[in-house]
């Protein structure tokens, strides 16, 4: 079933997150939360409130969240809300460790302890990530009833 699927991360990991993104393991998916930089600082420039407006209307419409997890997403008010925001509108939800993908340096980090208490979390390495995301998204779907 398609899905359309919001995308949680910190800036730090868009590499990693687009990596994930464009795997394009889940068919037919929409896949929303994603803005390039300069986008995103223009929005930033108008302050909070229009953070939050773009993150809730990403999330219109939207049946699961994947939160991807790197080094400090535990440091992002913006996952925080995106999560909290996630979880009101009751969106499937999982979160993936994306810290071993590696960045454009072909370094990899280790995960922070960032986890969504009752909501799975995948290893996307170990994982087969490229293999599973589609069935992850679905499984989330289908556990919040969307």
């Amino acid at each position: 079933m398609a899905r359309k699927v919001f995308f949680s991360f910190k800036y730090d990991d868009v590499h990693r997150a687009m990596n994930v993104r464009n795997s394009n393991v889940i068919s037919g998916a929409i896949k929303s939360g994603f803005i390039d930089k300069a986008d995103f600082e223009a929005v930033e420039r108008q302050g909070e409130k229009a953070i939050q407006n773009w993150i809730d209307k990403q999330l219109e419409g939207t049946s699961v969240t994947v939160i991807l997890v790197g080094a400090n997403t535990d440091k992002s008010k913006w996952v925080k809300y995106e999560i909290a925001q996630s979880i009101a509108r009751g969106n499937g939800i999982l979160t993936i460790d994306i810290s071993k993908i590696a960045d454009l340096q072909q370094n990899t980090t280790d995960c922070c302890t960032l986890r969504v208490k009752g909501y799975p979390h995948y290893l996307w390495n170990t994982g087969k990530g490229r293999e599973n995301l589609g069935t992850w998204v679905e499984a989330a779907a289908v556990a919040a009833g969307r």
